[in-house]
């Protein structure tokens, strides 16, 4: 069982065959699907599930905090199950793979309080961007 199905289990979230499907597409290390390759996969599992039920779902997941919206560079969204541990994104210029990385340190820490401006830091989003093994060799 995933650890995602665990977390909707466990917030009683209603599970539906559909819902099911789509946290089980999720599942793994390193996903970062968009909508559309959510619902292919899916469709592979379920093949009756709507493209709407697909983006509704992941909507809701999103809304309660179990799936990350992850955009870079103007691609289509992609949705990241990792959304209960502190991570960055590591993206492909080339062809947009992302990957999950944990830097050492505290984002925040590295804002000098100079040039917060005022503001009240709650949250940095670094992303590292380069080119895969895949692209490098390519």
């Amino acid at each position: 069982m995933s650890d995602l199905l665990q977390r909707l289990r466990d917030r009683g979230w209603r599970l539906t065959a559909q819902r099911r499907v789509v946290a089980e597409v999720l599942d793994g290390d390193h996903v970062h699907y968009t909508a559309d390759e959510v619902h292919a996969h899916a469709s592979q599992r379920l093949p009756e599930i709507a493209r709407a039920t697909v983006y509704n779902t992941l909507s809701e997941l999103v809304s309660i905090g179990e799936v990350i919206e992850v955009s870079t560079d103007g691609r289509a969204k992609r949705y990241d199950p990792n959304a209960q541990h502190a991570h960055q994104h590591l993206v492909c210029s080339r062809c947009g793979t992302i990957r999950d990385v944990h830097p050492i340190g505290d984002p925040l820490a590295a804002l000098p309080e100079g040039e917060r401006f005022g503001f009240t830091v709650s949250e940095a989003t670094v992303t590292y961007r380069g080119l895969c093994p895949n692209c490098l060799v390519g």
